[in-house]
Parts: structure tokens; sequence; C-alpha cells
């Protein structure tokens, strides 16, 4: 009988947390990444559209960088699961468990899936002195070259460096990989024309194509985009490379064992933060698309992320790299 009471206490509690929530202290979004990256400024306006949905809630940044986001992403397993710590990570939820050795967390089960955010297109650019116009040139110009081609990419397990990846397989060539700190040391160069190709996201690639620092040649998606400054810009599927398709997504994750009604509480906040107006113009100055398909519900989410580490586990080890 002591135990009937006890179990019936703790369900009232769960039940007087939930209706409460969130009350008395602000939600932390961690972001296993530096600030003023591509994630932190996602990050940093989805903290300001939650706020609203949330009652009003004091939504803060907690930046937690290291390890391809594994640091971060670990800090919210560990973390009390009572919905006032989230993690936003992105596509390397889907990589960290091929590409970092001892993973301090299994993604599949050690997170409550709250739903998928927005997508980032890539682009794959050039320095300026490459001779190629089109991509059709392109693709004479790599065959023509084979083994001498640099392939820069923003450090192991960045989203070029996926890109990348994907693209010599889909090409099927190797380039010479040349990691950098960061994806602007790794433009610099490319501008300079130490290394020769590029592929990334369209936030941090957009000013440099439309100041023609780069030469520009298709996009990652599976559509070509709307934006006018991208929109001539052909898919790489469409310019051969079938289903060739990366785009760097964001995700919300709580800790494992949140209370059902408190997960319930922030997905509706989220799903209300995605139809901000606010909100989405500012993903869209960041070159994002804002997530409007089934993946914005947990399950959508959780079935996403699954076929993603599926996707990108053979092609990390075929590669054989790895980010300790």
């Amino acid at each position: 009988m002591k135990k009937l009471f006890a179990l019936a206490a703790m369900a009232l509690a769960v039940c007087a947390h939930a209706q409460d929530f969130p009350a008395g202290k602000p939600v932390t979004i961690v972001v296993p990444f530096a600030a003023g990256g591509p994630t932190d400024r996602v990050a940093r306006d989805l903290a300001e559209a939650l706020r609203k949905p949330l009652g009003g809630a004091s939504v803060i940044i907690d930046n937690v960088p290291g390890a391809g986001s594994s640091i971060g992403a670990a800090k919210v397993a560990r973390a009390n699961p009572d919905g006032y710590t989230l993690l936003l990570n992105h596509i390397a939820m889907a990589t960290v468990p091929t590409l970092v050795r001892n993973v301090p967390f299994k993604v599949e089960t050690d997170f409550e899936y709250l739903g998928i955010v927005n997508d980032v297109p890539m682009t794959l650019i050039a320095k300026p002195s490459l001779p190629a116009t089109n991509y059709k040139e392109l693709t004479a110009w790599i065959a023509a070259n084979k083994g001498k081609i640099n392939l820069g990419n923003a450090g192991i397990g960045s989203a070029s460096h996926l890109c990348g990846l994907l693209y010599q397989s889909a090409m099927k060539t190797e380039m010479t990989p040349v990691p950098y700190k960061g994806t602007a040391p790794a433009i610099t160069d490319l501008i300079g024309g130490q290394i020769d190709l590029l592929c990334d996201q369209s936030t941090n690639t957009s000013p440099q194509i439309e100041a023609r620092k780069v030469k520009a040649y298709a996009v990652t998606t599976p559509r070509r985009l709307a934006t006018p400054l991208l929109k001539d810009l052909p898919t790489l599927d469409e310019a051969g490379l079938k289903n060739f398709q990366v785009t760097i997504w964001h995700g919300l994750y709580a800790p494992k064992g949140t209370p059902a009604p408190v997960l319930r509480k922030i997905s509706d906040a989220l799903k209300a933060a995605l139809k901000d107006a606010d909100f989405i113009k500012r993903e869209e100055a960041l070159g994002a698309v804002v997530a409007t398909d089934g993946r914005i519900e947990p399950e959508g989410h959780k079935k996403f992320v699954a076929a993603e580490i599926a996707k990108w586990s053979p092609i990390i080890k075929a590669a054989g790299v790895y980010a300790d």
C-alpha cells in the first residue's frame, strides 16, 4: 500500500511540474559549437521565437563546443530531465556515432526528439581563377586534373567536410582534403587560390558569391533555390549526380526521461515558433529553410535522424576519418 501511495505521489508531482513548466528559471538551449557560427545564430533566433509560446519564459544559450559537438550533446544527455536543458544540434547527431571514437552517449536512446527546425543548403564553390564557367565544364576540369585537386573543409566532421566526402564518393574520384580550423580561413584560401574547391553552407558562402570573390557551380538541394542570388545555380542532381542531397538540418532535443507532458509543451512551443513570421524571415536571411513537414513532429524527427545515420555511416567508414 505504501508503495502504491508513493507511486501516486510521484505521478501527481510530475503532473504538477508539467502544469507549472516553465516556471521559476530559464530554459537553456545548449549549442555544441562556438558562439557566432551558423548553428549559434539559428539557436538565438529560435530562443527568441520560443519565448512567447513558452509563456514568456526566458530562453538562454549555452555554447559548449568541442569534439564534433559531442561534448555539448553529452552535457544535455546527462542533464536533469526536467525540460529546462535542451540541445540544438545539426547533422552531427547523425555523424558523431561513426565519426567520433568512444562517444559518451547514444544518439538513438539518450535523447527525446522534439522536432527538426530548418534545413540549410550547401553550395559547391571554387577559386576565382578556376577556368570552368559552368558545372559541365567543372566536371571536365575535375576529370582532367585527377590527383591534383585540393578540396578544402572547415575541419573533420564539419558540414563542408561531410559534403566533400559525399561529393568525392558520387564523383568516384579522390581529391586531397585540406582541413582548416573553421570556414573563414578555408574561404580566405579559396579566394587566394591556395585550394581549388569547397562545399559549404549557403549561410557562409552567399556573401562571397554575391561579391564575385568565388565561382559558384551548384547547390545540394533536391530543387533549385528560390533566393535571387542562387536561383540560377543547378542542383547537383539535375547536373548528373542523381539523388545527391546534402542539407545541414538542425533539430531540438531533451534528455531521455523528460516527462511526456513537458515534452508536449516544448514540442507545441517549437511548432508555434516555426510559424513565427519574424523567425522565418531571420532564417531566410541566413539562407535557411524553416521545416514544415512531418519532421517537426518527434516521431518524424527520430525516423529522419535514423535514416541520416544510415546514409552517412558507410561514407565516413569508407573514408576512414575520425574526430578524436
